[in-house]
């Protein structure tokens, strides 16, 4: 029987990503970091989301959030042009 190091998130801890292991743990220490990275991302997004826009529930700034920073090669692409975000993706 082999050894396998497996990588996760503290901000996603442990029990979660036990949870959903497709998404949230990796067999490279990488990967766990880029994880961490869009984990980083969309708490300051949901921060400020919440911040401006008024009666925005804590729940939906996180949803919202996640998928910005999930998406955020996509939304930098869009800045220069808009169209990119609704055109159809494979």
């Amino acid at each position: 029987m082999a050894v396998q190091a497996v990588y996760f998130s503290d901000r996603d801890g442990l029990d979660m990503a036990l949870k959903h292991p497709e998404t949230m743990l990796f067999t490279s220490k990488a990967d766990a970091d880029a994880r961490d990275k869009v984990l980083e991302l969309a708490e300051e997004i949901q921060v400020y989301l919440a911040r401006k826009v008024e009666g925005l529930s804590d729940e939906l700034a996180e949803k919202c959030a996640m998928v910005i920073a999930e998406d955020k090669d996509l939304f930098q692409k869009a800045l220069k042009k808009p169209d990119l975000l609704n055109a159809a993706q494979d």
